[in-house]
């Protein structure tokens, strides 16, 4: 495979999740957390020229930050799909990226992990407005449970706390 010094246009699409986003969630009760409201923080920025997008994440619950996670968006030319890293506060080491396509202004990515699998789609309806679903299907099981859905409206940059 060449070596490749300019970013595609397929990785620019990943620029749509830059600057700082606010957001209101309803999150799921599941084994790792009790059903209830939260609202997010999120600041993206482009890494490395514009090859790689990290995305700094954290949920407030109940006045106090509840989960936070670091996510690293790609796009692999060598598969032609989008690929997300997420390390976070839960602890797990990612055996693998969730990996997936646009599908119109739908990003979807799918990721399978010794403890199942995992669905995020991202919906943006415009440039300052996306919404965000996960839903997960336990090891050996094929029925899916939403995990924390949310919407989220560009913010202006000095309102974030992450950056």
């Amino acid at each position: 495979m060449a070596f490749q010094s300019t970013p595609s246009a397929a990785h620019f699409r990943l620029n749509a999740f830059t600057g700082v986003w606010e957001g209101e969630e309803r999150i799921a009760a599941s084994a790792w957390t009790s059903e209830g409201p939260a609202s997010a923080e999120l600041f993206g920025e482009t890494l490395f020229g514009g090859f790689f997008l990290e995305q700094r994440y954290r949920q407030t619950r109940g006045g106090a930050v509840a989960f936070e996670a670091r996510n690293v968006f790609g796009f692999d030319a060598s598969d032609q799909s989008y690929k997300l890293y997420q390390f976070d506060s839960a602890g797990f080491a990612p055996p693998s990226p969730a990996s997936g396509e646009w599908n119109g202004n739908e990003l979807v990515l799918m990721k399978t992990s010794p403890r199942g699998r995992q669905r995020t789609a991202f919906a943006f309806d415009n440039e300052d407005c996306y919404r965000m679903g996960v839903s997960f299907s336990p090891a050996g099981s094929d029925t899916w449970q939403e995990v924390v859905s949310g919407i989220y409206r560009r913010a202006p940059s000095t309102s974030s706390n992450l950056s």
